[in-house]
């Protein structure tokens, strides 16, 4: 008598869950026709409730992909995941509450913390806080996308230039400009420590050696006019010897 009653209430278990979703397969249907209906003869738009109703039927409805007329299943996919990102933005908003610190501030932290040992926070917030410029000037390139808690958190106010623009951050530009026609152009480098390597060097005869124009050919780095009393001109090979600086030195 027992087996005969649980078979009975599996068999009306599984009638249960075939009408309803024999229900939700005609839900889906029926909201696919409202939608046409609503829509014709202009070209088919799906509303946010259109999206979210279609989202909600195929976590319910098991045969959820032979149900759909107007939209392909990657689609839906692609709905899910565009909740899926919505759920997690707002779940992890700042809240109120100690201000957040950028990864690349607490790694900085603790690297000047295992440096030297015997400073102390004060002395550590002093060496972050003395030479933070008050302005960033930078184009659009995603690469200054990391650098938007660090700008905040430092209080830096960040400058973006047009698109397409370069002519707005002149400075930089003509720098980058240099280091390829004088540096870039004429190396090869096989991996990022070579680069920065060469990259080191060239600064140095950038700031110490390289004649300047705008400096009434003079370097960044002052020199001196040195006089023949000095001694012979010798040249010093500088960025591998793919420039030079001139001196006078004695023999």
């Amino acid at each position: 008598m027992i087996s005969v009653l649980a078979s009975l209430v599996v068999s009306f278990g599984s009638w249960l869950r075939s009408r309803a979703a024999l229900q939700l397969e005609l839900l889906a249907l029926r909201h696919q026709l409202q939608v046409l209906n609503r829509t014709r003869p202009r070209r088919l738009r799906l509303a946010t409730a259109d999206r979210w109703l279609r989202a909600w039927l195929s976590r319910r409805l098991p045969a959820w992909r032979t149900a759909l007329v107007i939209v392909k299943p990657e689609t839906v996919i692609a709905w899910h995941r565009q909740g899926f990102h919505l759920f997690w933005t707002w779940k992890s908003r700042r809240r109120i509450g100690r201000p957040t610190v950028s990864a690349d501030v607490r790694a900085l932290i603790r690297t000047m913390s295992e440096a030297h040992p015997i400073w102390g926070a004060p002395r550590i917030h002093g060496e972050l806080s003395n030479d933070a410029p008050r302005y960033l000037v930078r184009d659009r390139d995603s690469a200054f996308h990391a650098w938007a808690t660090t700008t905040q958190a430092m209080d830096i106010h960040e400058l973006v230039t047009a698109a397409r623009s370069p002519w707005q951050n002149a400075y930089v530009e003509r720098l980058i400009g240099s280091i390829r026609r004088e540096c870039l152009d004429h190396v090869i480098v096989w991996n990022e420590r070579g680069l920065r390597r060469v990259l080191t060097a060239y600064v140095a005869y950038d700031s110490s050696s390289r004649t300047h124009l705008s400096l009434n050919k003079d370097a960044p780095i002052s020199r001196h006019v040195a006089s023949p009393a000095d001694g012979d001109i010798v040249a010093i090979p500088q960025v591998g010897g793919l420039h030079h600086r001139y001196e006078r030195r004695a023999a």
